[in-house]
């Protein structure tokens, strides 16, 4: 059993998948017959997660009348919603925090379905004193564009709108702090947490092998969806 609760952030727009995402949220994007967001709470539960977190705007209410509170999928889930004004990735989280101050915590994103070994990450943060790690994969441009710099153990630049060339890995989540968002605005890109923690020496990097697949695009779900029916 995972120590650590999840936060899912969900409340992005999908612009990219409209007119779709105009009447239901990509989470609730039918993949191999049912929600996305089903399957990702489902592995997420044979992975040994407890308390899940779900940071939720734009039609959010949908999920959460899909999802209600988790006991479907053995989880406990509890919902934040952004509220008239959209918070950004990190506003979202701060926001959260601000009803359940969660000490330490995973953050992973509402249209990814990553099929790494979480407990051997969570295992990763403790043995490295509990400091913020960026859960990174070699990607070398192939599913998205490469946003990271990892030299085996820390992460060494990160900008998720970089065209640098030498960027040859991308982010897949991360472990981090109540306290990481301490002096921050009440809206705010997550990426801003990130960037701050590298400039200061003190994101660790923890490498995952298996890929990653999204909801974010047509391309994505097509994947995911090739991918999940060969599993069932």
């Amino acid at each position: 059993m995972l120590k650590l609760p999840v936060v899912i952030l969900c409340g992005g727009l999908a612009t990219r998948l409209r007119p779709i995402t105009e009447k239901i949220p990509k989470n609730l994007i039918e993949i191999d017959g049912v929600p996305f967001i089903h399957h990702q709470l489902k592995f997420l539960q044979t992975q040994g997660f407890k308390d899940v977190y779900l940071c939720v705007g734009f039609l959010g209410e949908m999920i959460e009348d899909f999802v209600k509170d988790g006991s479907s999928y053995n989880l406990n889930v509890k919902y934040v919603f952004d509220g008239e004004q959209l918070l950004g990735t990190g506003g979202a989280i701060k926001k959260l925090l601000s009803t359940y101050p969660l000490e330490e915590f995973f953050v992973l994103y509402g249209d990814s379905y990553l099929t790494c070994d979480f407990q051997d990450i969570e295992n990763s943060y403790e043995r490295n004193e509990r400091s913020p790690v960026m859960i990174v994969y070699q990607n070398n441009d192939k599913f998205e564009k490469s946003n990271v710099k990892f030299d085996g153990e820390s992460v060494i630049y990160y900008n998720k709108n970089c065209e640098r060339q030498d960027l040859d890995y991308i982010d897949y989540g991360s472990i981090l702090r109540l306290k990481d968002f301490e002096n921050t605005q009440n809206s705010f890109d997550l990426s801003i947490i990130h960037k701050n923690l590298v400039e200061n020496t003190a994101l660790n990097g923890h490498e995952v092998h298996e890929r990653f697949y999204e909801v974010g695009s047509t391309k994505g779900i097509e994947e995911l969806n090739n991918y999940l029916k060969s599993k069932s």
